[in-house]
């Protein structure tokens, strides 16, 4: 009876060029993934020849410290309801729907911003918000 273990020999598997292709197929999907985007639809818009840019009527500022301008002027914000309210109707005199442009600063607070447009829609004047 021969009751040695028997040498056996372990299988080995050299992962050196593995690395290189695995790199390398990183960065093939990487470009491939970026170049072609399934969630693009492409849209054909229509161009117009002239301006179409609304006009300007009345214009409403809120600076980043909660300050309301109507146009250069500074307003108290009670007061805004009813300044804008009485400008609007002043424009509605001449005017079929005028143009309510809200510029707001990024850290101005939307609730505010929402306010204005209510007021102006409840006005019957058409709004644009512009937030920078």
């Amino acid at each position: 009876m021969n009751l040695r273990r028997r040498l056996r020999s372990h299988q080995e598997l050299h992962a050196g060029a593995l690395n290189d292709i695995l790199f390398i197929l990183l960065f093939f999907f990487l470009i491939v993934s970026t170049i072609a985007n399934p969630n693009i639809v492409k849209v054909n818009n229509p161009k117009g020849t002239k301006d179409t840019k609304a006009k300007q009527h009345i214009t409403i500022s809120i600076d980043k410290d909660q300050k309301f301008y109507l146009g250069t002027k500074m307003i108290d914000q009670t007061m805004i309801d009813t300044m804008l309210k009485a400008e609007i109707h002043k424009f509605k005199l001449s005017i079929d729907t005028p143009v309510v442009v809200i510029n707001a600063d990024t850290i101005s607070y939307y609730g505010e911003v929402f306010r204005i447009m209510r007021i102006s829609k409840n006005a019957g004047a058409k709004v644009v918000a512009n937030v920078k």
